[in-house]
């Protein structure tokens, strides 16, 4: 192991642990406590400086780890290393190609676990349709994103889901700081690494009006951008409005848009209709968790010529009318791809909810049929409470009476 690469790595997890201080103190808890202590866990997770500090929390607790990454260009190489001399095992590199992505959530899962951690059901679809003979000895996992959660909800729609997995991605606290202000933050922090433009001035086409989409439009519109959302939820879609947005369909949206922001977890959001409608120079990037919401394929047969790299991690298609379209990141996330994803201070909000969520899991297991379970009320306050405190922010209690008020259903005005 190059010695420098693991130095630089924990220099990366030490920045980033300065802005965890739940995450910390919950680490300090586990090392007490030991909560996982003999659980082997398999992770798919972005493999970033603060994952680092969650797998340490983990192991803190007494759980064995293997790691492999979630997106095959988010790995931060330096950071591997560092966590493999924890003592963590990793099977993740920077750049690798799709069949290596596959084979290193094959090699986490050869640790054959108890409980599996993922961000976008990728290591659970292995376990279901590759790995079953795994399946017998996995009691449970988390999930982190939107996406995952979608497909797992349709798992068990389906009775497919062989065991319980806790929908990490659905706590409050997580939709309103990873979700809103985590993403609506870096993945425009991805856009100006990769281009150096100006957004004030320019239309920009939000596509999906979630909690992601809220709050990349919020950040759009805050640095002076005209902001389009479109959407197929008439509900979203009202709310998009009722905030201020102009919505439209996408059909519409193409022709007047500078940039185009896919945070939808579906596929063929953007598609070859839309991109041929395109002004020349229109950027194209995708903050959903995989790379399917921007159909590249159809954006390749469009182009006469491709120039890679024209920046970095921005790509150009030229059509043939001579039109330019950029591509950022592959198409992939370009929060995590293009800059380094949530700032560690948002990430310390959703690992200590997954932290939380690991430990309740490793208790309540055996009591619980297959299926997509919410994150118990009380760890979600729980993380909110040391949050706050970590802050020096104080709250109200209530009352005495004031809790008789609100569980009484016969006192009335």
């Amino acid at each position: 192991m190059d010695s420098a690469l693991v130095a630089a790595g924990e220099r990366r997890i030490g920045w980033a642990a300065r802005s965890m201080p739940v995450l910390t103190a919950i680490g300090e808890r586990f090392a007490a406590e030991r909560p996982l202590d003999g659980l082997r866990i398999a992770a798919c997770l972005h493999v970033t400086a603060e994952t680092a500090v969650l797998m340490g929390t983990l192991k803190a607790g007494g759980a064995e780890i293997a790691l492999a990454a979630s997106n095959p260009l988010s790995t931060q190489d330096d950071v591997a290393a560092a966590l493999g001399e924890y003592g963590v095992g990793v099977h993740a590199r920077a750049g690798v190609d799709r069949e290596t992505y596959y084979r290193h959530i094959h090699q986490a899962l050869d640790i054959s676990p108890d409980v599996v951690l993922d961000d976008g059901c990728d290591l659970v679809n292995i376990l279901h349709t590759e790995r079953t003979e795994l399946l017998e000895r996995v009691s449970g996992g988390c999930e982190e994103t939107t996406t995952g959660i979608i497909r797992l909800r349709q798992m068990a729609a389906e009775r497919a889901l062989r065991f319980p997995v806790v929908a990490v991605n659905d706590t409050r606290t997580k939709r309103m700081f990873d979700n809103r202000y985590g993403t609506g933050q870096s993945t425009i922090d991805g856009i100006m690494r990769a281009t150096n433009t100006l957004l004030a001035g320019k239309t920009v086409v939000v596509a999906g009006f979630g909690y992601c989409g809220r709050g990349v439009a919020e950040r759009a519109r805050g640095l002076g951008a005209r902001v389009v959302i479109t959407e197929i939820d008439p509900v979203k879609a009202l709310d998009a409005s009722l905030h201020g947005y102009d919505v439209q369909p996408m059909t519409g949206a193409a022709r007047a848009g500078d940039v185009f922001i896919t945070v939808t977890g579906n596929r063929d959001v953007i598609r070859g209709e839309h991109l041929a409608a395109m002004k020349d120079g229109a950027i194209l990037a995708n903050a959903g968790h995989f790379d399917v919401e921007i159909d590249v394929r159809a954006l390749d047969e469009l182009a006469q010529a491709v120039h890679r790299g024209v920046r970095p991690n921005t790509d150009e298609y030229v059509l043939a009318d001579g039109r330019r379209l950029l591509l950022l990141a592959e198409g992939r996330l370009v929060n995590l791809t293009a800059a380094e994803g949530h700032p560690a201070a948002v990430m310390d909000m959703s690992f200590s909810a997954q932290a939380l969520a690991v430990a309740w899991l490793a208790r309540e297991r055996a009591g619980l049929a297959p299926g997509v379970y919410d994150v118990p009320q009380e760890v979600d306050v729980e993380v909110a409470r040391l949050k706050l405190a970590a802050a020096g922010i104080e709250v109200d209690t209530l009352t005495a009476e004031q809790e008789k008020y609100l569980h009484s259903w016969r006192l009335g005005s």
